[in-house]
């Protein structure tokens, strides 16, 4: 019972960081310890999986999907998208510096902790770091589409959104962003529960991330550490994304008879020593403690 909750937590984790442009679940996973077990068990569903169920062999297909951790996973990730979309929507209107200094701290320190992960150095491991950095920054200086609501180009969302939301450093609410929806998916349709919107995206996923997750687990398994590399330059590059002094470059669209506004990117400066600054930084400071003790915490479980 107490391992469910904690996975319930860990899924938590992943679904609240999955709601922050620039913030991936994949990499809250990695540093709880649960990312290959849920690239496998994702892995899982299979034919095998579908012979079970169709011969109503559902002992059988619960352990062998892992039922158990998925569910715990499952419901941390949708508690917390579903809370956490409604709180982030009043952060970002109020208080955005913070929010942004606060995840920004967290993913600094997942940088250290993700490529503590990496056993043996090589010319190759730093190459993939760099390259892995590279992408992501290039990634965070794209200019977004346009909103799209056609069911062909939500499906598409859905299926690019997951495979980004599982890979650490690059993260599926931002890739909504690039691609034009992400206040249409994260925001709006899941503050209204709007199902036009939320049922093809969804679909969309579960086909993305099923076909994925036997890639993802094939290179994990045979190049565990040149994988690890470029999954921290991933991470280390999403901090472009979530630099806290930034300002808004707000285009304005005509969609139908409605006049809207969008951020297709950021003027970045340098802060200010004020007040207001020394706050972020304290944030800052909590968002790499939380990371730690996370960290920590996981490797102590994990060694019981």
């Amino acid at each position: 019972m107490i391992d469910y909750i904690l996975n319930i937590l860990k899924g938590a984790l992943m679904g609240a960081a999955n709601v922050i442009p620039g913030v991936s679940g994949g990499t809250m996973a990695l540093l709880t310890g649960i990312f290959e077990k849920l690239i496998n068990t994702i892995k899982s569903f299979d034919l095998t999986a579908v012979k079970l169920a169709c011969t109503f062999r559902f002992k059988e297909l619960c352990e062998h999907v892992d039922l158990k951790f998925l569910s715990a996973i499952g419901i941390g990730v949708i508690g917390s998208i579903l809370t956490v979309a409604r709180i982030l929507e009043y952060l970002f209107e109020h208080q955005a510096l913070y929010v942004w200094a606060f995840f920004f701290g967290l993913i600094l320190a997942s940088v250290y902790f993700v490529g503590k992960k990496i056993q043996r150095k090589s010319i190759a491991v730093y190459l993939l770091f760099a390259l892995g950095t590279a992408i992501a920054v290039g990634i965070a200086f794209l200019e977004p589409a346009e909103q799209n609501d056609a069911i062909p180009y939500l499906l598409l969302c859905g299926a690019v959104s997951m495979c980004s939301m599982i890979l650490p450093g690059l993260s599926g609410s931002f890739v909504l962003l690039l691609m034009g929806n992400y206040e249409l998916v994260m925001i709006d349709a899941v503050n209204t529960l709007n199902l036009r919107v939320i049922i093809p995206t969804g679909i969309g996923m579960v086909l993305g991330i099923a076909a994925f997750a036997r890639v993802l687990s094939w290179v994990f398994k045979k190049f565990h550490d040149q994988t690890i590399a470029l999954l921290t330059g991933f991470i280390f590059g999403s901090l472009a994304i979530l630099w806290p002094w930034k300002d808004e470059i707000i285009k304005t669209f005509q969609d139908g008879e409605k006049l809207k506004e969008k951020v297709v990117g950021y003027h970045y400066s340098l802060p200010e020593w004020n007040t207001e600054t020394g706050l972020a930084l304290a944030i800052m400071l909590a968002g790499i403690i939380i990371i730690a003790v996370v960290e920590t915490t996981a490797g102590k479980i994990k060694a019981d």
